[in-house]
């Protein structure tokens, strides 16, 4: 039997909690589209990079605000959008899905996969755009973030939270330096993020062959926007790449993301610019472009320890035109970054890889990101190379040299024969500490240039097997003592009768 008082009551309690609400979308129309830019009227409460959406599905970032309209990057292919079609706000700020869903992945600019696995499960989303930390909440570099390259390591250390920007021509190797790094980063819990802006989709597909093969894959996520999509998608891109890298310094990991390359960057957001009728500057650059690079690239620091001590390291690649550093992407990013890493032509097509020019080549934090070992080694190596080169541009005009200018020069030799490596070969600390150690303290002389390389190798895999114990010292203690730099030489000795 239903009791009329229970009926009452539910009645009374449904009318006390009811709540009226009309749901308020602001629309408007699209007024003029064309090179992935349109002009909408109506939206007058629309936020600088909210996003809104078009009927097709397609979304837009607002760019321009204007008195009668606004101006919006569309995210995708304008051909569906027509004048006179309604346009929605979603007030949503442009943002991408972050945390441990996206690792392993490749996405685009929007955080949508394109790698065919399905959906990113990600709860958690990062506005593209965030403030980067302040003064207070900074600490200084310190800690090395290891390359696995020797010349890096050596005389161009990097540390974690540093900007370091690698620059160079069009295949002088600017990426393989940039993976070799991701690669090196196994086991060591740094996460990697790897931004492609304007790459061929068939580089890409081989890089991700690369990392997968070396297990890189695991703690790395690839953001890439190819060549062919709109000019918005890659002005964004590097954006993306960086919201997803700060969720992780925020839960105090270390982060290294590498922008590959900040030359097409720039040129996507001059046409970006120019479309919505900025007003254009040097190189037909818009005014603010100094800005769009500097807001991307302060955003990389190490975090102090009340703030977790999460940090990002970021490498900024640049393009340069026949080796013009003083162009003005160029000069504007090497103001920007804590130091540069240069490539050279010459040296490439001289067989000396990485092409690193250790001449003009700084890191701006030095030898405070080495581990006491490598600044022990790095110190002669560094002194030894710039003397090496003022004597082998002298060496040119003089005929006859004596036997210690002789001596000093062959040295040389073998100490820029021996910064060459192989691709895809990056190296432990400890390796390339004793690598060094015999480069610098001449127990390489006797050595002929050719043979250096296999000589490197086989004496790697000696050490390893036949006195695993000095390694395993210099990778604990990260220092090398009086008693291991005995037990390397007594090793080298050993090995240079067999060689």
């Amino acid at each position: 039997m239903i009791n009329a008082d229970e009926i009452a009551g539910i009645i009374k309690q449904r009318i006390a909690t009811y709540a009226t609400g009309t749901s308020e979308a602001e629309i408007g129309t699209v007024i003029a589209v064309g090179d992935n830019i349109a002009r909408i009227y109506g939206l007058d409460n629309a936020q600088s990079s909210e996003l809104v959406e078009f009927p097709n599905g397609v979304s837009g970032i607002v760019l321009n605000l204007e008195e009668d309209s606004v101006g919006v990057a569309i995210m995708g292919p304008d051909t569906g959008i027509k004048e006179g079609d309604k346009v929605r706000r979603t007030g949503r700020i442009a943002s991408v899905p972050v945390g441990d869903a996206v690792l392993g992945r490749v996405v685009n600019p929007l955080g949508d996969p394109v790698d065919g696995k399905g959906a990113i499960a990600s709860s958690q989303y990062r506005t593209i755009e965030n403030t980067a930390p302040t003064v207070v909440e900074r600490q200084g570099v310190k800690q090395p973030l290891q390359t696995g390259i020797r010349a890096i390591d050596a005389l161009i250390p990097i540390g974690k939270g540093q900007r370091e920007l690698i620059i160079g021509d069009r295949g002088t190797g600017k990426t393989a330096i940039a993976v070799d790094t991701i690669i090196n980063q196994r086991g060591k819990n740094v996460i990697c993020i790897y931004v492609a802006i304007g790459q061929k989709s068939s580089t890409v597909a081989a890089l991700l062959q690369t990392f997968e093969r070396h297990g890189a894959m695991e703690y790395t996520t690839i953001v890439t926007v190819s060549a062919a999509e709109p000019a918005s998608l890659k002005w964004i891109a590097p954006f993306a790449g960086c919201a997803m890298a700060e969720y992780f310094m925020y839960e105090g990991k270390d982060v290294l993301i590498v922008y590959d390359d900040l030359t097409r960057h720039a040129q996507a957001y001059r046409e970006v610019s120019l479309l919505l009728r900025r007003p254009p500057g040097r190189e037909a650059y818009p005014g603010d472009i100094f800005f769009l690079h500097s807001r991307l690239l302060e955003r990389a620091a190490k975090l102090s320890d009340e703030k977790g001590g999460g940090s990002i390291t970021a490498l900024p690649i640049i393009e340069t035109q026949a080796g013009d550093v003083s162009a003005y992407i160029p000069t504007n990013v090497i103001s920007i970054t804590d130091g540069q890493i240069y490539l050279q032509n010459g040296l490439f097509f001289q067989g000396i890889r990485p092409a690193v020019d250790v001449g003009i080549s700084v890191s701006r934090v030095g030898s405070s990101a080495q581990t006491k070992a490598m600044k022990s080694v790095a110190g002669r190596l560094k002194l030894d190379l710039a003397q090496y080169r003022e004597l082998a541009a002298f060496s040119k005009l003089a005929s006859d040299l004596d036997k210690a200018t002789q001596q000093q020069l062959n040295r040389g030799d073998k100490m820029t024969q021996v910064l060459v490596q192989p691709q895809l070969a990056p190296q432990p600390m400890e390796d390339e500490v004793a690598v060094i150690f015999a480069a610098t303290r001449g127990y390489l002389d006797a050595i002929p240039t050719a043979r250096l390389g296999d000589w490197v190798q086989r004496f790697v895999e000696y050490v390893h097997e036949k006195h695993p114990a000095v390694t395993d010292t210099i990778r604990t203690t990260n220092a090398l003592s009086d008693d291991t730099e005995k037990q390397l030489i007594a090793a080298i000795d050993d090995f240079n009768k067999g060689f």
